[in-house]
């Protein structure tokens, strides 16, 4: 897997790479970079945002802050603008609401986009708006992926909590995993220095440089350090706990999230031979769990076999594409071989 990573950086001229695999019982065995990369290096990681975000409103679920399974009304009165959504339907793109796909710039919800005003703010004029009422349908009817209804799921976690997105965040993941708060948090950069397809190259890894906001992407706004998701894919590996000791989730939250919700609750599906979780994509060829972002960012997991991975590229999904079944099934002979 080393010599395909290395080759491909190369041939793509690409600035680097990296790559940590981990395993349940032996935690990181794997961690390489190639080119300008290291481990200390902050990335974007778009869409590989989602099954953070999905986490952060799992572990509300698990600590009966939140119920995922009741309505958005329940929390926000806001939420009698579509009353029967619910968390789940949001973070498994199953709301009804309209995704960004066929649409990535649909108007009445074009404040997912913008770093101002706030999230809140943002989750309302989405959830409320009457210019999407002929485009919306029933939920868990067809999946529709991404869009302002993350907004709203993140929303309905800060209103649940009294807390701000960025302190939910911190709660999750840095402080019970014992991260470095610089190496994860989240911005709103599309509209400002992203175009949605290729990396932004203005960002160099500084996250003091991205726009300030207070309606931070909750499915695409995520920054981190490679180190951040071998913590957290570790953590879904073992039960919900970090290796600091702390539980972030529990072990049913963690089945929850990869099991593919599309195919169980309305018999849908993400795209040919694809299913989809809380935040997962999920492979239904071999149950391979992934969250890929546009830059190619993609932790992935094998909860039944016991091990996953990060990759991390800064390039397209184009160019993602190009490697991601390839380097899957590399790395897979290789912890399957290393334990025989």
């Amino acid at each position: 897997m080393s010599e395909l990573v290395g080759d491909f950086v190369a041939e793509r001229g690409l600035e680097g790479a990296g790559l940590i695999v981990v395993e349940r019982a032996d935690g990181v065995v794997h961690e390489e970079y190639w080119g300008s990369f290291g481990a200390e290096r902050v990335s974007l990681v778009a869409s590989a945002s989602k099954m953070l975000s999905a986490g952060v409103l799992m572990r509300l679920d698990d600590e009966g802050l939140l119920d995922i399974d009741a309505p958005v009304a329940d929390v926000v009165d806001w939420g009698s603008g579509n009353p029967t959504v619910t968390p789940a339907q949001l973070l498994s793109n199953s709301s009804g609401l309209v995704g960004i796909f066929p649409d990535p710039v649909y108007m009445p919800y074009i404040c997912q986009f913008l770093p101002q005003p706030t999230l809140q703010d943002c989750a309302v004029a989405i959830f409320t708006s009457t210019e999407d009422d002929a485009d919306v349908i029933p939920p868990d009817t067809d999946f529709r992926y991404g869009g302002g209804q993350w907004q709203v799921a993140g929303a309905v976690a800060e209103a649940a909590t009294g807390q701000s997105w960025s302190d939910l965040v911190d709660e999750t993941y840095v402080r019970r995993c014992g991260l470095d708060a610089a190496d994860l948090g989240y911005s709103n950069y599309i509209s400002e220095i992203g175009n949605g397809i290729d990396y932004p190259p203005e960002f160099t890894g500084d996250p003091s440089t991205l726009p300030s906001t207070d309606n931070p992407s909750i499915e695409a706004g995520a920054y981190a350090t490679p180190t951040v998701f071998a913590e957290v894919l570790l953590m879904h590996l073992r039960g919900g706990e970090c290796r600091s000791g702390e539980r972030v989730l529990s072990p049913e939250a963690i089945d929850r999230s990869v099991i593919d919700r599309v195919a169980t609750v309305y018999d849908g599906d993400a795209g040919a031979g694809l299913g989809y979780g809380l935040g997962w994509w999920i492979d239904r060829n071999d149950g391979l769990a992934y969250s890929v972002g546009a830059y190619g960012a993609t932790p992935a997991l094998h909860l039944d076999r016991g091990y996953g991975f990060y990759l991390v590229l800064e390039a397209n999904e184009t160019t993602w594409r190009s490697i991601f079944e390839p380097l899957s099934g590399a790395i897979e002979e290789a912890v399957l071989t290393a334990r025989n």
